[in-house]
């Protein structure tokens, strides 16, 4: 069985929304499961430390999950036009992974949210890349042969699935965004299925 790990930060819960429509996207093909994890907040508290299991939601992600993963889904809102902190705080602990070079090869893609239709959803998904190909993935974006790509009113980039949030963070995942976050589930999973075999 082919396993694609759905990695995301959520702050008020679009990108979680995003991270499961994805999953279902995911384990429309045979053959392949879904692994969805978190990371932990940052705390402005040197000494602070989050429980090892949260509260609610996935469990937090371990480096057994990225070593493990036959792909990778990254998912983060938008912070001034950059990943979240503590999506890159993590990140930034994988050293051991990239020097082992556990990675190199397999396939990565991003999703993101932001407040803003002009919030910098494409330069977070960008971003969120960089450290990906330092470890070696091979990325993948959502073609233009997913149409909704060509039509929606908010979120959905070739970089990557996106969703607008509005100001207050409320708005709904619309339909379009839903149907890119499946199919780039979906094509990640083919993905994995055919490298795999």
């Amino acid at each position: 069985m082919a396993e694609v790990l759905i990695l995301f930060y959520s702050r008020h819960g679009a990108t979680a929304e995003m991270a499961r429509d994805i999953a279902r996207g995911v384990e429309e093909i045979p053959g392949v499961t879904a692994r969805l994890r978190t990371v932990p907040e940052v705390s402005a508290l040197c000494e602070a430390a989050e429980d090892t299991i949260p509260e609610s939601g996935p469990p937090y992600v371990s480096e057994t999950d990225m070593r493990e993963c036959d792909g990778l889904i990254l998912g983060s809102p938008t912070r001034f036009g950059n990943m979240a902190a503590p999506m890159k705080y993590f990140l930034d602990t994988t050293s051991r992974l990239w020097m082992s070079g556990a990675l190199i090869d397999k396939p990565a893609s991003v999703f993101t949210s932001a407040s803003s239709l002009h919030g910098g959803q494409e330069s977070t998904l960008l971003s969120m890349m960089l450290p990906l190909l330092h470890h070696g993935m091979l990325i993948q974006g959502v073609p233009y042969s997913e149409t909704a790509l060509l039509h929606t009113q908010s979120g959905g980039t070739p970089y990557g699935a996106s969703h607008l949030a509005g100001g207050d963070s409320k708005l709904p995942v619309s339909d379009e965004e839903k149907r890119i976050c499946k199919t780039q589930g979906r094509r990640m999973a083919e993905t994995v299925k055919r490298l795999k075999s």
